[in-house]
């Protein structure tokens, strides 16, 4: 009797312990991300010029998706207006190195303060919309910022364009090259993605999830939903703003059609929505593989290049309606990894 009463429980014990998945270091996603940033440094030697301006355009979009999946992702706030902000941090530089003579380091940092003040201030009013109602009334906002750029030519160039002095005398801060944009923009993904996903592991990213899941149970609970709210939402904008500042250097000419297409927004949205909307990883997985294979198509099917992405894209959202890292998170645990099944477990 005593013997099988001390045999059962060891059996029952060890079956968890053989069942349980170890448990990975805390510090593994950080240095999974610095390994990926010593990976991009080192791949710069290798590319050639036509390459290099691909890689820091995913760059750019691996900062604008990791901003927009901020308010978008972990708060569920679907902003359409996000590249509003974009264009706002781009004509502040503009207005700041040709009229004010300041240098470009210095007007990337007011862009960046210029766009998250914007947002806080058109936050308070709109965040109090939901749903649809929010989307429509951002979108409106990015539609006002343009007009209003278009119409004070005096400081913005209106529709005609501005130019920012990169070359001579006139300019103040020296044009970077392809080498220095390459940097620029992976410092700017690097910040975008660290402070996210700072974020999300502190109290205020609890906070943004549970305003997202049921916002008045989170206000019953003792969370500021409208602190919350407008915080992520200017620190979206701050990051968003600073990829519109490189983004105008970079090109130096700039035109407000080009820096308010609401395309940008769309194309934000995609990315997070593919690679997993509230998470870290999600947004640079996304940004990665729809640039990768926009860049594809272009070269081998120039003529059906945006119809075959469109058709990728609703295959993908389809089958991975969660996005590719919630997916893998979730087949990890569950250890089914059937497409077929993910798509009847969201009945679509």
């Amino acid at each position: 009797m005593a013997e099988s009463s001390t045999a059962a429980p060891a059996e029952t014990s060890a079956g968890p312990v053989r069942g349980r998945r170890p448990r990975l270091p805390a510090w593994w996603p950080w240095g999974g991300g610095v390994l990926l940033v010593l990976g991009c440094l080192g791949l710069q030697s290798q590319l050639y010029t036509g390459q290099e301006r691909t890689v820091t355009t995913v760059f750019m979009f691996v900062a604008l998706a990791a901003a927009w999946n901020l308010i978008g992702g972990y708060t569920g706030y679907a902003c359409f207006g996000q590249v509003g902000f974009f264009g706002l941090g781009a004509y502040t530089t503009v207005v700041l190195m040709v009229h004010a003579k300041l240098s470009f380091w210095i007007a990337l940092l007011a862009a960046a303060v210029v766009a998250a003040v914007f947002a806080a201030v058109v936050g308070l009013p709109l965040l109090r919309l939901k749903g649809h109602y929010f989307a429509v009334a951002t979108l409106g906002v990015a539609e006002g910022l343009r007009e209003l750029v278009t119409n004070v030519p005096r400081w913005t160039g209106g529709g005609s364009g501005a130019t920012i002095p990169s070359t001579g005398d006139r300019a103040i801060t020296p044009w970077l090259g392809n080498d220095g944009f390459y940097l620029l923009f992976l410092g700017i993904a690097v910040v975008s993605a660290a402070v996210v996903a700072l974020i999300s592991r502190g109290r205020a990213g609890y906070a943004l999830r549970a305003v997202n899941q049921d916002e008045d149970a989170a206000a019953a609970m003792g969370v500021n939903t409208t602190v919350a709210k407008t915080a992520a939402f200017a620190v979206s904008a701050a990051l968003t703003g600073a990829a519109g500042a490189a983004y105008a250097f970079q090109q130096v000419t700039i035109y407000p059609q080009r820096l308010f297409d609401v395309d940008i927004t769309v194309l934000m949205i995609v990315m997070v929505v593919l690679g997993g909307a509230g998470t870290v990883l999600g947004p640079i997985l996304g940004a990665a593989g729809i640039a990768i294979a926009s860049e594809y198509l272009r070269q081998h099917l120039p003529e059906a290049h945006d119809l075959t992405l469109g058709a990728l894209i609703i295959i993908a959202v389809v089958l991975l309606p969660q996005g590719v890292v919630n997916f893998a998170r979730d087949a990890a645990r569950t250890r089914d990894f059937s497409l077929l099944s993910n798509v009847r477990r969201y009945r679509l």
